[in-house]
């Protein structure tokens, strides 16, 4: 059997829980922002030129028009939002050269990830084109699971995954197909 004020009761609890719910959905969003940090860079440098030197001989150059330093969060990181222009050099100051329209370095990683327009050119004639292209710095190696065009004085060819030595001495490509002239 119900009380007489059955109703009345039902209310009042209905009115007191919802007041209680919006009163702490108030104080809820003051905590999130209590949490909350911004995402902002530690470091930022605007018409960046870098040269990397080892035993005084310069090893590269790397030029940007902005470059941003994440290294105050938990993985650190350089992003260069506007592009990057990089000259490798080999031990007989034989140049290589890179150009994308971002690049992002993971400190603790050693890779680069290359994004948007991704060049590389020898001094020799061989051009690398991409969308994304990733580099060991430690090693030296770039490669990307992306479709890629590869001109050489030889031919050009077309493909889906690459990985190859920054002076193109060593390359294994994947489902390639293209004309190389093979009679030198």
């Amino acid at each position: 059997m119900k009380p007489k004020n059955y109703k009345l009761v039902s209310f009042l609890f209905l009115a007191v829980v919802l007041n209680a719910f919006f009163a702490c959905e108030s104080n809820f969003k003051e905590v999130q922002k209590i949490n909350y940090s911004e995402f902002v860079p530690s470091g930022e440098a605007e018409n960046f030129n870098l040269k990397y030197t080892d035993s005084g001989r310069i090893k590269s150059i790397l030029i940007s028009p902005k470059m941003l330093d994440y290294s105050n969060v938990t993985f650190p990181f350089t992003e260069f939002p506007k592009g990057i222009d990089v000259t490798l050099y080999d031990k007989k100051d034989k140049k290589t050269f890179v150009k994308s329209n971002y690049a992002i370095s993971f400190k603790g990683t050693d890779l680069i990830d290359l994004q948007g327009n991704v060049r590389i050119t020898t001094e020799t004639g061989q051009l690398l084109e991409t969308e994304q292209l990733y580099f060991d710095q430690k090693n030296e190696w770039f490669f990307t699971e992306k479709k890629f065009k590869f001109t050489d004085p030889k031919g050009v060819s077309y493909g889906e995954g690459i990985d190859f030595s920054k002076d193109f001495k060593i390359v294994n490509s994947q489902r390639i197909k293209g004309e190389i002239d093979q009679s030198e």
